[in-house]
């Protein structure tokens, strides 16, 4: 399984994703499910994936090898992030039919995240579904999420807002994640956090294996507060059963 958050605020974007692609008794597979597409300096775009790993490497092989070849459309000549999201169905669905064609009784569906800054355009983040049609975020949902999404929903909800600074958000993603770990095993490290603040075309990247100290402080701290704060709850009191 997967899980993969992508964040909206106004001072710029979040990105994070897990690695594992397989949890087996006897086999733990990782992959890096987070792409990265620099384009002169004056483009910068993100896709993170859930779903058919074979689908998307092809996916994402396929948009590499459209900007090298100069293909139109590719993601170096696309005017705006939904021109960019139309683009990666259509390459998402064509290349799940390709597959599907030879192997009716495996699924290739695949999910993506993508979001970035183009040019002068306000930065932003769309979900793409495996049909090809797509979501974006809005002022109420500055976030959306592919894979395994409930376990590490509930802090995005409570803390999120446009006004939210990117540090926090980057925190906020990273508890996510942590919670979704600890409730699903499918789900795990190396953690790739990704974050870009409005206007600065620069993408910081950062790479949290299993044993990385502060990744095992955030999960130690973020455990300890949860039970603190649980305990300081009021009381349920009993109450009698009404008659009648």
């Amino acid at each position: 399984m997967t899980y993969c958050v992508a964040i909206k605020v106004d001072a710029g974007l979040v990105f994070c994703s897990d690695s594992r692609t397989n949890a087996g008794v006897d086999q733990v597979s990782t992959y890096s499910k987070m792409y990265h597409f620099n384009i002169n300096n004056s483009r910068q775009l993100i896709i993170t994936s859930a779903g058919n790993l074979a689908t998307t490497q092809a996916v994402i092989a396929r948009l590499r090898k459209d900007i090298k070849d100069g293909a139109t459309p590719n993601l170096a000549s696309v005017e705006n992030l939904n021109e960019a999201a139309d683009y990666v169905g259509e390459i998402s669905v064509a290349i799940q039919e390709k597959h599907a064609n030879n192997n009716t009784n495996v699924s290739f569906e695949a999910s993506f995240l993508l979001g970035g800054q183009i040019d002068q355009e306000t930065p932003g983040i769309v979900l793409i579904y495996p049909q090809g049609n797509h979501i974006t975020t809005s002022a109420h949902t500055p976030y959306l999420q592919i894979g395994e999404s409930k376990y590490g929903k509930p802090i995005l909800d409570r803390i999120l807002k446009p006004e939210t600074g990117l540090d926090t958000a980057s925190l906020c993603a990273l508890v996510s994640m942590d919670s979704t770990m600890r409730s699903n095993l499918t789900v795990g490290p190396p953690i790739e956090l990704m974050t870009c603040a409005t206007d600065s075309f620069f993408m910081q990247h950062s790479v949290f294996d299993a044993d990385n100290e502060y990744l095992r402080s955030l999960t130690k701290s973020w455990d300890k507060l949860i039970v603190e704060a649980f305990l300081q709850l009021p009381p349920v009191g009993y109450i009698p059963p009404q008659e009648g």
